[in-house]
């Protein structure tokens, strides 16, 4: 797949800490994710995207980056990332690394040298330092994970955290800021990296002065991208791709120009419910966003910050919000997982390119029962147990066996694993015809050959049917009805995510037809 192989694309999230542990640590690394690269190159992905492997105190799960060109030790060494990277491409596996712009960690030297330096220094001006009102904050904004979004240093001064107070925001209006990032952008790309996901690529510059919390989505963002862009065209067949919540699809459409990103994840049709109308009206937005501009959708259904499929759709409310994980919510996970096999088959059809989260092709649930002393995610802690965050779905996969720690590794995982995940290890799958490792295996290869970028037509259906045909001729059917309705006419049966009945779709099933 060359040349903007990206467009039609099969990523796979890894989300180290709980992807494979080489060392028996408890703890997944660089050396488990090299022993497993042959499992990502039969499972038929393109591109692994990693998020952060920089050295890291861990307060939000390595998003509060120490140092930008390094790997932390608890995940390997530079040498066995540089191995990595040439390992996976020697498999036609390409690598997407995450970017952190919006904080660094306390600990990071910067911000070290900007607390020592004090008030009015060039140090501090690489972070967003205000004098407080009194002894109170320089603004009422509050923290994305709860809480103020302020903290005072010893001479009195207060920084800004969008999130953790261990992340504290860097001043994108700083010269300094930019050509930094600029060369970290270069470290990454001169070592073979062929992708760069942006993490909360919107909320870079701020508006302190304004009473509404005023940082998302301001027009200067624009020009740190065009910068960005500028360096990845220097680099063959590299991409970026943007992390958005963004609900107004015109602004979102605008990161996508011809000089900014080539991509971004599509958050509004993982938000969706199982809903057909719905389903439909976020597709045909999607795609009357970005194919006049050229870019390619993306469609996602879950990854590290959201619940897992099986779970949110086995609810008696399947929509989605990113402040509301519905944690504890009755869930039928019979229902769930059927619903899951059949959203991902629909997703796997549309045209442009796909992300599959680790864990999601075993079909695993979230786990909603991690006692409150394991849990590490900050939004936990910091909405004083109200939200329980998102270590639900980071849980450390079953690769084998039948007891915790389930081939992940040989010591005690960081978070622990449910025993009834047995039934669900990849060694239980791989075998199994009906499985959903199986699904993912066949519908994944035969997307390789027959989908990805191009165009959809949509089929006449009755309602609660999405029917559409494929450049190659594939047709996709889905049924979110809780009747069984007729197929229409085909010739080939391509792949089903339940048995047939006769001629007919069973209720919450997707086919894929020639």
């Amino acid at each position: 797949m060359a040349g903007e192989w990206w467009r039609g694309a099969a990523i796979y999230q890894v989300y180290l800490r709980s992807f494979a542990d080489g060392n028996g640590d408890g703890i997944g690394d660089l050396a488990g994710l090299r022993a497993k690269l042959p499992y990502l190159a039969e499972l038929g992905v393109d591109a692994i995207w990693l998020n952060p492997w920089y050295p890291s105190p861990m307060v939000d799960g390595g998003y509060d980056v120490a140092d930008y060109r390094a790997i932390d030790p608890a995940f390997g060494t530079l040498a066995e990332a540089e191995a990595y990277i040439a390992e996976a491409h020697a498999l036609n596996i390409r690598t997407i690394i995450d970017i952190v712009p919006n904080h660094g960690s306390d600990q990071q030297d910067w911000f070290v040298q900007a607390v020592q330096a004090g008030p009015g220094t060039p140090e501090r001006d690489r972070f967003i330092f205000r004098p407080g009102r009194g002894d109170r904050p320089p603004n009422d904004w509050q923290s994305i994970f709860n809480g103020p979004a302020w903290t005072q240093v010893e001479d009195g001064e207060w920084y800004l955290h969008l999130f953790a107070p261990e992340q504290p925001d860097f001043n994108w209006r700083n010269p300094e800021v930019v050509e930094e990032f600029h060369d970290i952008l270069r470290f990454w790309l001169d070592r073979g990296v062929d992708g760069l996901r942006i993490d909360s690529a919107a909320v870079l510059f701020k508006d302190l002065d304004s009473v509404e919390e005023s940082y998302t989505d301001h027009d200067e963002v624009h020009d740190i991208y065009r910068g960005w862009r500028r360096i990845t065209d220097t680099y063959n067949d590299r991409f970026l791709v943007g992390e958005m919540w963004m609900p107004d699809q015109e602004r979102f459409a605008l990161y996508l120009r011809p000089d900014e990103m080539h991509t971004a994840f599509n958050f509004d049709f993982l938000s969706r419910p199982w809903d057909a109308e719905e389903l439909k009206t976020s597709i045909d937005l999607t795609l009357s966003t970005h194919l006049p501009i050229g870019a390619p959708p993306t469609w996602v259904l879950s990854n590290h910050d959201v619940t897992r499929p099986v779970t949110k759709y086995g609810r008696p409310d399947t929509s989605f919000s990113h402040q509301d994980r519905k944690h504890g919510m009755r869930t039928d996970l019979v229902l769930g997982e059927r619903r899951a096999r059949a959203a991902a088959l629909l997703a796997m059809a549309l045209p442009g390119a796909v992300y599959v989260y680790q864990g999601e092709e075993l079909g695993l649930p979230e786990v909603e029962d991690l006692p409150d002393d394991v849990l590490q995610d900050p939004i936990f802690t910091r909405s004083s147990g109200t939200d329980r965050g998102r270590d639900g779905c980071r849980v450390p996969l079953p690769w084998s066996g039948h007891e915790p720690p389930f081939g992940f590794s040989t010591a005690t995982p960081w978070l622990p694993q449910p025993p009834e995940w047995k039934n669900l290890t990849a060694e239980s799958q791989l075998d199994n015809q009906n499985s959903m490792l199986t699904l993912y295996r066949k519908a994944l290869h035969i997307r390789r050959r027959e989908l990805g970028d191009g165009t959809l037509t949509w089929l006449d259906s009755a309602p609660g049917i999405l029917a559409f045909t494929r450049d190659s001729g594939l047709k996709c059917v889905s049924n979110l009805t809780q009747s069984p309705v007729k197929l229409p006419q085909y010739d080939e049966l391509l792949l089903t995510t339940r048995p047939l009945d006769v001629g007919h779709l069973p209720p919450d099933t997707t086919v894929w037809l020639r």
